[in-house]
C-alpha cells in the first residue's frame, strides 16, 4: 500500500473485527501512517477526545453504538467535525450508502476492502479536508462574521466572530436552528451556483434583525454565508454606496466613525495596525479628507441622514 498518504498522518481505524483491524493497520503502518485503533463506537469517540485524527476508517456494523451513530457524533464535536470519515462494511444496499452519507460520511468502501482503493480515496478526501481547512483558517484570519451550512441547513463551523455575534442571543441553539431552516429553503430553492450574492433577514430572540449573505461553496456540501446585525449591513452598505468604498474599507470606517482605534480595529476584524492604516489611507483619499477625525465626521454626518439606503 505504498503512497497510501504522507507520512505523520494520523489515522483514526475504528472495527470490532480484531481481524480488520490487524490487516488494515499493517497496511497503514507500511506506509507510515500513524494508526489509532478503537474497536467500538464509544472508544472512537473517546479517542477523539484526545487526539484529532486526519482521517477516519469506520466500520458501519459494530455492536451498541454503530458506526453511523459514531460518525453523527464525530460530527458534532468542534474539534474533529472537518475530519473526514469513509465507511467500511459489507452492507451494499442503496439504503445503507445513504444513512453513511447522510450521517456525515464522505465515502463508502464494501468489504473485503482493496487496499488500491482505499489508497486513492484516501488520498482524494486527506487533500479535500486540507483545501477546506485552509479556506476556515484563513477565512477565520480574514475577521468575518461567517457560517458555513450544509445544503440540509446544518451549521458545519462559523469564525469566531459569528461565534460571539450568535453568543450574544438569548437562545443560541435556537438562533442556529432558526438560520438553518431559512439556509435549507433558500439552497433548495434553485441551484446555489445562481444564488450567490443572495441573501435573507431574520429576527431572532435576543438578536433583533440579522442578515445572512451567500457567498458560494467552499467544499463539497459545504456552503459560505456571511452573518450581519441588520443595523451593522445598513450602515456597511451606506458608507460603501456613498463613498465609492469596498467592503473592508466600509468595515474600517464604520468603526472609525465609532471611534475605535487602529489596534482596536484590527482586533474586531482580523487586521494587523499596520494594514488597517493601508485601507484607511485609500479611504482618505476617497472621502477628500485629511485624517481619521475628518472622516470620522464625514461618514457619522452620512449616516445621521434620514434616508433608507438599503
Amino acid at each position: 500500500m505504498s503512497n497510501v498518504t504522507p507520512e505523520g498522518d494520523i489515522v483514526l481505524v475504528v472495527d470490532d473485527s480484531p481481524e480488520a483491524l490487524g490487516f488494515l493497520t499493517r497496511a497503514l503502518e507500511e506506509a507510515g501512517v500513524t494508526v489509532l485503533v478503537a474497536t467500538s463506537g464509544e472508544a472512537a469517540l473517546a479517542i477523539a477526545e484526545q487526539v484529532t485524527p486526519d482521517i477516519v476508517l469506520m466500520d458501519a456494523v459494530m455492536p451498541g453504538l454503530d458506526g453511523f451513530e459514531t460518525c453523527r457524533r464525530l460530527k458534532a464535536k468542534g474539534q474533529v467535525a472537518h475530519v473526514p470519515v469513509i465507511f467500511m462494511t459489507a452492507l451494499t444496499e442503496t439504503e445503507h450508502v445513504v444513512h453513511a452519507l447522510e450521517s456525515g460520511g464522505v465515502d463508502y468502501l464494501t468489504k473485503p476492502i482493496n487496499l488500491e482503493e482505499l489508497s486513492a480515496r484516501m488520498r482524494v478526501h486527506l487533500a479535500n479536508a486540507r483545501r477546506a481547512q485552509s479556506a476556515r483558517v484563513a477565512l477565520d484570519a480574514a475577521g468575518r462574521h461567517l457560517m458555513a451550512f450544509s445544503q440540509s441547513g446544518k451549521a458545519h463551523w462559523t469564525t469566531p466572530q459569528a461565534t460571539r455575534l450568535l453568543a450574544l442571543s438569548e437562545m443560541e441553539e435556537q438562533v442556529a436552528a432558526e438560520l438553518g431552516e431559512r439556509v435549507r429553503a433558500l439552497l433548495s430553492s434553485r441551484n446555489p451556483a445562481l444564488l450567490v450574492g443572495q441573501s435573507f433577514s431574520a429576527r431572532l430572540p435576543g438578536l433583533g434583525e440579522v442578515q445572512l449573505v451567500y457567498l458560494g461553496t467552499v467544499a463539497p456540501d459545504e456552503h459560505l454565508f456571511r452573518l450581519l446585525a441588520q443595523n451593522e449591513a445598513n450602515q456597511e452598505e451606506i458608507l460603501r454606496q456613498h463613498f465609492g468604498l469596498t467592503a473592508r474599507e466600509s468595515e474600517v470606517l464604520l468603526w472609525i466613525a465609532r471611534g475605535k482605534s487602529n489596534r482596536d480595529i484590527g482586533e474586531v476584524l482580523g487586521l494587523s495596525p499596520r494594514t488597517v492604516n493601508k485601507h484607511l489611507e485609500q479611504v482618505y483619499v476617497k472621502l477628500g479628507v485629511e485624517n481619521r477625525a475628518s472622516a470620522a465626521v464625514k461618514a457619522t454626518q452620512m449616516l445621521q441622514q434620514p434616508v433608507n439606503r438599503f
